[in-house]
């Protein structure tokens, strides 16, 4: 009697963790003995055991987000970023392919770590209303990115998160925001900067093997400027990035500014800083900006280019090196009119964290630019490819006269 009673458990055990089938096989066979109900119970407790631990650690996790919820609710807000984008794949996420690490996949892990989101929605941000600005390219920094998105505004936020992130990804300020406020969409305009050796600006018969004894002449500097000055206003811009018609009315960008800052010394070499804004920009976009005037400079091109590069036929742009792109700032200037004033909500203006990251340009970003270029001399190598560019044809043309011609190896071509 007491085996049937024991068995009988069993079976409302089995039932309960899903083995009914293994236990009515069991059954089918000859009548067990003492020995195999033991082993058919504890293996039937472990199975429960098992099942109870994962219950528990599920309510564990609710129960913490619960008290979260209670005592940090959440709430949305602008993190100002600054990052060296020297070793990653840019800035957005990739789900699915971790060999490509991005600035994102390190955010999103230190703000799971950190406790300001939930840890099962760091593969689905969409859930934390999370947004980028800009979505700077592979190697490309920045200074000033924004994101949006909603957190537990937990104490010490910004410190907990800087402590799970690598040195060159610094969160540098937090404020709150509405909650329909979106990084990307609210964003009236972007200004970039792109750090480059001077002896970009020699003329193609100069020796580049030496490149610290290089001095950029006041005279040529003033002629750069004004052609950065050609680009301000409105212009179609289908030739500086890929697969845009010259009809697509996405093609047409807003430049407001755009010049080349006087020369400094680094490491016994000559730099210049370019700073571009406008209200958006393309894909590598400044990129070949950049690269036009230099092909025009060194006298690879004429200046008439630039405005037949607006126009309807495809015009072959050199792209410049990713090496010395950042993006600076953000701007909010709706918002700020809109909300900034109204006694709730903070201005999306960074002016007390200008010291932070002018020491984290000068700790992380102008370093790396400066030693990589020395060290690999990116810009050099890239100048060497310019004389495979025919500026006064078409794209088309250029191609089929380029497939007769030896190419130069791409290994010195460190363009992404």
């Amino acid at each position: 009697m007491l085996q049937v009673r024991t068995l009988f458990s069993a079976l409302v055990d089995c039932r309960r963790n899903g083995a009914l089938f293994k236990f009515l096989c069991t059954m089918t066979s000859e009548a067990p003995t003492d020995q195999q109900t033991a082993k058919l119970l504890k293996r039937t407790n472990e199975q429960s055991g098992d099942s109870a631990e994962v219950d528990n650690k599920r309510i564990k996790v609710e129960e913490e987000h619960t008290e979260n919820e209670r005592k940090y609710p959440k709430k949305k807000v602008a993190l100002l970023l600054a990052y060296s984008g020297k070793g990653y794949y840019g800035m957005q996420r990739n789900p699915g392919t971790s060999q490509f690490r991005t600035i994102e996949d390190d955010l999103v892990s230190a703000l799971v770590k950190s406790g300001c989101i939930p840890g099962n929605h760091g593969d689905e941000m969409k859930k934390m209303s999370f947004q980028r600005c800009a979505r700077t390219d592979k190697g490309v920094s920045a200074a000033g990115q924004v994101v949006s998105l909603k957190v537990w505004l937990i104490e010490d936020v910004l410190e907990k998160i800087n402590e799970h992130l690598p040195p060159q990804i610094r969160v540098l300020g937090l404020k709150r925001v509405t909650q329909g406020f979106n990084s990307k969409n609210n964003c009236d305009a972007r200004t970039y900067s792109y750090m480059l050796p001077t002896v970009a600006f020699s003329q193609k018969d100069y020796d580049v093997g030496n490149i610290a004894a290089f001095r950029l002449q006041t005279e040529t500097l003033q002629r750069v400027n004004r052609l950065f000055s050609l680009y301000k206003g409105t212009h179609n811009f289908h030739n500086f990035t890929s697969q845009k018609a010259p009809s697509d009315p996405s093609a047409r960008r807003y430049i407001t500014e755009m010049s080349c800052g006087e020369p400094f010394i680094r490491n016994n070499c000559e730099f210049a800083v370019i700073n571009v804004r406008g209200q958006s920009f393309m894909l590598h976009q400044i990129r070949k900006m950049i690269g036009l005037v230099i092909a025009v400079i060194k006298g690879y091109a004429q200046e008439k280019v630039i405005e037949r590069s607006w126009g309807e036929e495809k015009v072959d742009v050199p792209k410049a090196p990713g090496l010395g792109l950042v993006l600076e700032m953000v701007h909010f200037d709706r918002y700020n009119k809109r909300f900034g004033g109204d006694g709730l909500h903070e201005r999306l203006e960074w002016d007390k964290q200008t010291e932070a990251i002018k020491a984290f340009k000068e700790a992380y970003i102008y370093p790396t630019i400066v030693e990589t270029e020395i060290q690999e001399g990116s810009m050099v190598s890239w100048m060497s490819t310019l004389p495979i560019h025919d500026f006064k044809a078409t794209a088309a043309e250029t191609r089929d006269n380029n497939d007769q011609k030896q190419i130069i190896p791409d290994e010195g071509n460190n363009s992404d």
